[in-house]
């Protein structure tokens, strides 16, 4: 970071940030642009007051010791000349208790807008949302209005009606001042009339809106009681916001709560004035504002949602957060959110806190002690279970609370609220110790997980594996070829249903047998992957078994014993993404240093799906590390505040971005945000990422006319990035809507009287997932096809686990099991036609799928243990847990989880039996 960008993240980022929270939320609540640019215009100016009303007492103050010294001053200038001036100037600003740096504070209304204007510029002049959006007489608010052209010159009305009103409300405020200060004013506004004459008119309505409420502000000035007047108009407007969120039937409960909180907060200035008045005979004792206090508790919580929060989850899968491609420190993430913490707690704060009077201080430090206490007990205690998190910050499941959910926590924060109330005006002397250590904790348990960034970053530099290698996959026309894809995730009670939509990836899988009564020994892949590698030596019971040995040494072996057994038999080895190599999340391929001979890539984020749009890898890489610097400190936000806020603030994984805010469309948006079961808008990277690798397949695919024998084993997680996608065609759109052909072909979805459930999104982006690898294997398929090497490849298509899903309703002891059904198929050499063999079969079959009639008596290198299908004969032991953190699981033996045992058809839940937890 440069000296201008950390300035840059403290200054502006916090005021852009927090000017686009504010237009999304109102945007999603109004649903029309130009009303959103109107709320946001009221909602910024009304929070800003505080600072304009003191900016302008400031200029009075000086006007007036000005005006009093002025007569002093010119008589003194008149008679004296060089250094006796100078001198007598000093001498007299002294004894007036005045210093010349005081001059600026005519000048503070006129700073205090320069931050204001960068960040809403910043935020509207590039707003693709705005692009082509319409209101009132404005035809594209993304765009310079251009109501009329004079020849080739575009005259833009709002820029002009802009400056007209700026003028009024300058002649209203400028009444009785100096000359200087009227052109000032008028200076003021022709600059804005040149900045923003061709801005989009989006951003010069939002400045011109200001300018209206500065004109209004003006006039209320010139009342006899302007607070009263300004009070009953706000009462006015929370009255109908209330009632208009009651009437409404398009909001859900907690919207209408979070609404009418909004109406009932503009009501409150002119409740309290009633208040007051019934209150005359209160007392007049208070606690005095303490500038130490605030400041040590906006610092704390700076590092608290900056620092501590944003290292906690990256240190958590440090590796997820590392671009493979243009690696960078994640780190920086931490710095970046850290400087922008700093930005809104500690300076914004201290600004807002140094413009209010003794009275508002005193709330603000009152304020900031209540709000450490709740927000760090809403961290620990609240919010906690909501699921497995992307990259992007986005979870697996969007999170939801119920209303109980809603009044606990509400309870508790009154509690909390009530006891640190207590604390603050009865123990006031404990308070800056309690903050002080609070910021040490803070900041001591913030290294661990930064140094373990750091050190993950460091193992990630030292890799000597060719993983930026562009990968290559030999097979030969003339040799045999055996091919193991493993989709991680992949679902197979799914595939019946996407055969049946689609009936013509039949004919593409021609040749496939496929297992529906298979299952897998766990419901994650440091549970199930090892048996799909290696055998039956490596299910989870198996595992534990040899506990003197870790359980990174035996994932690894597990990974090494297909290639290990086929270059042992002349086989040309390649490997592409082993799950969890050397138990990291980005495979470390230096487990196979033994065996110079093979080739072995990394191709999960390898492929630039927008490389036909005119974006780049790098482009897409400073996308992310932009999005992630932003929405650290979002998420940091959001597991701080009260739950009825939580889902407000997570906005479907967006967390209140506007979508598509500058630069290449399709780039800006990789986070796909759904609404429902058949909307979805934006990409979705982590998919990208998989999916790409799968469309290039026939581009990496190297076939020779060789006799040689080659042997694939290949990880894609497509399957496991659930997102929804365009139907029919199953392809990642920038907006998709599927709406009607949902409607139409919901029949898809039941097979023989057996209906699929498909009642939320993510059983439904799960279920475009798989359809969409399937097509592309399908596509795949056909190249093998024309070139020669389809019906002498041997192909087994496999997924380490299956999902809970709840499609089927299928449970024992309250565990879905469809978390242990996992895709099997198996398609030998010039084999004809699509079969379905229901016979038992597990992932750990693939071994000996693989190697069946290839290798004599195949023998586990590792072990001695043959390796064939014995061990599934009988009840089998599997293992169910979600302690999936290879970081945190990764002793010699799995954590504690629960077992069962299965015996017969795995889709009868009779079949199951769980034998206890341990």
């Amino acid at each position: 970071m440069t000296f201008l960008s950390i300035l840059y993240t403290l200054i502006i980022t916090p005021l852009e940030l927090l000017f686009e929270v504010i237009f999304s939320i109102a945007n999603r609540l109004i649903g029309n642009a130009g009303l959103s640019i109107i709320f946001l215009s009221l909602a910024v100016n009304f929070l800003v007051l505080p600072l304009y009303k003191r900016a302008d007492e400031l200029q009075d103050e000086e006007r007036e010791i000005q005006a009093k010294m002025a007569s002093r001053l010119k008589h003194i200038k008149s008679t004296f000349k060089g250094d006796e001036r100078f001198f007598m100037v000093q001498e007299y600003y002294r004894i007036n208790h005045y210093k010349p740096v005081y001059a600026l504070k005519s000048s503070v209304s006129v700073l205090l807008q320069i931050p204001f204007f960068v960040a809403a510029y910043n935020l509207l002049s590039g707003m693709q949302s705005l692009q082509g959006m319409r209101f009132g007489f404005i035809p594209d608010l993304g765009k310079e209005d251009a109501l009329f052209m004079i020849g080739n010159f575009p005259v833009n009305v709002l820029p002009i009606l802009m400056t007209l009103i700026n003028v009024v409300s300058g002649i209203i405020y400028t009444k009785g001042h100096p000359v200087k200060e009227k052109i000032q004013v008028y200076g003021l506004a022709a600059v804005f009339l040149v900045l923003l004459y061709r801005s989009p008119s989006g951003l010069v309505f939002y400045w011109l809106l200001n300018n209206v409420f500065s004109l209004v502000k003006n006039v209320f000035y010139k009342l006899k009681d302007p607070k009263k007047a300004l009070s009953i108009i706000l009462a006015i407007a929370g009255l109908a916001v209330i009632v208009s969120t009651l009437i409404r039937t398009d909001l859900d409960v907690r919207q209408k709560v979070l609404l009418s909180a909004g109406g009932v907060l503009l009501a409150l200035p002119l409740l309290s004035g009633f208040i007051r008045k019934k209150d005359k005979k209160a007392s007049k004792t208070s606690i005095k504002a303490d500038t130490v206090t605030f400041f040590t508790g906006t610092l704390l919580m700076a590092l608290f949602t900056g620092l501590l929060i944003p290292a906690a989850v990256i240190d958590s899968s440090a590796q997820e957060f590392i671009d493979i491609i243009n690696p960078s420190n994640p780190v920086i993430y931490v710095i970046n959110s850290t400087f922008l913490a700093l930005g809104s707690w500690v300076l914004w704060g201290g600004v807002f806190y140094f413009f209010m009077n003794d009275k508002l201080k005193a709330l603000f430090c009152k304020a900031i002690w209540i709000i450490c206490a709740v927000t760090v007990a809403d961290y620990m205690l609240f919010g906690r279970n909501l699921g497995v998190m992307s990259s992007t910050l986005q979870y697996n499941l969007t999170p939801s609370f119920k209303v109980s959910d809603y009044l606990i926590n509400a309870l508790a924060i009154t509690g909390i609220t009530a006891v640190f109330l207590f604390i603050y005006l009865k123990l006031q002397k404990i308070i800056k110790p309690v903050l002080i250590v609070g910021i040490l904790t803070v900041f001591m348990a913030s290294l661990m997980p930064v140094l373990g960034i750091l050190g993950t970053y460091t193992w990630y530099k030292n890799l000597s594996n060719p993983s930026t290698e562009m990968p290559s996959i030999p097979l030969s026309r003339n040799g045999k070829n055996v091919i193991v894809l493993m989709l991680d995730r992949a679902v197979g009670t799914q595939l019946p249903y996407i055969f049946n939509e689609k009936p013509e990836l039949k004919e593409k899988f021609d040749g496939f047998t496929y297992y529906p009564n298979t299952i897998s020994y766990g419901p994650q892949t440091n549970f199930g992957a090892p048996a799909l590698y290696g055998g039956y030596d490596y299910t989870p019971e198996k595992i534990n078994e040899r506990a003197s040995e870790s359980l990174e040494s035996k994932h690894d072996e597990a990974l090494k014993v297909m290639p290990v057994i086929f270059a042992n038999e002349g086989y040309k080895i390649t490997i592409c993404d082993p799950s969890y190599a050397g138990y990291k999340w980005i495979p470390d391929l230096s487990i196979y240093s033994d065996y110079p001979s093979f080739n072995c890539y990394i191709t999960n984020g390898r492929f630039n799906y927008f490389e036909g749009e005119g974006s780049s890898s790098i482009e897409m890489s400073n996308r992310v590390n932009s999005l992630r610097n932003r929405n650290f400190f979002m998420f940091s936000l959001m597991k701080i505040s009260p739950v009825i806020l939580q889902e407000t603030i997570y906005n479907g994984g967006l967390y209140n971005e506007t979508s598509g805010n500058k630069g290449n469309l399709y780039v800006s948006s990789i986070v796909q945000k759904k609404d429902g079961i058949s909307i979805g808008t934006g990409y979705d990277k982590v998919f990208l990422e998989s999916y790409t690798v799968l469309t290039k397949l026939p581009q990496i695919t190297n076939i020779t006319d060789s006799s040689e024998n080659t042997f694939l084993m290949m990880t894609n997680e497509t399957t496991h990035s659930p997102c929804l996608l365009q139907e029919p065609d199953y392809t990642p759109e920038l907006h998709v809507d599927n709406t009607k052909y949902d409607s139409d072909m919901i029949s898809r979805y039941t097979i023989n009287g057996v209906t699929m459930q498909m009642v939320n999104d993510h059983q439904v982006a799960h279920y475009h997932v798989n359809i969409a690898s399937y097509i592309k294997l399908g596509e795949w398929f056909d190249y093998l096809r024309a070139n020669g090497v389809y019906d002498n490849t041997r192909i087994i298509i496999v997924s380490d686990h299956g999902n809970d899903l709840e499609q089927f309703k299928l449970y024992c002891n309250g565990t879905d099991l469809e978390s242990f059904m996992p895709l099997l198929m198996f398609k030998d050499f010039g084999a004809k036609g699509f079969t379905v063999n229901e016979d038992f079969m597990t992932n750990g079959d693939t071994p000996t799928l693989a190697s069946s009639g290839l290798i004599k008596n195949p023998v586990n290198p590792f072990t001695g243990h043959p390796i064939d299908s014995h061990e599934k004969n009988g009840p089998q032991t599997v293992f169910y847990s979600r302690n999936i953190n290879i970081e945190i699981n990764n002793g010699n033996t799995f954590l504690p989880g629960s077992w069962f045992v299965m015996n017969g058809n795995p889709h009868d839940p009779n079949n199951w039996k769980y034998v206890g937890d341990h």
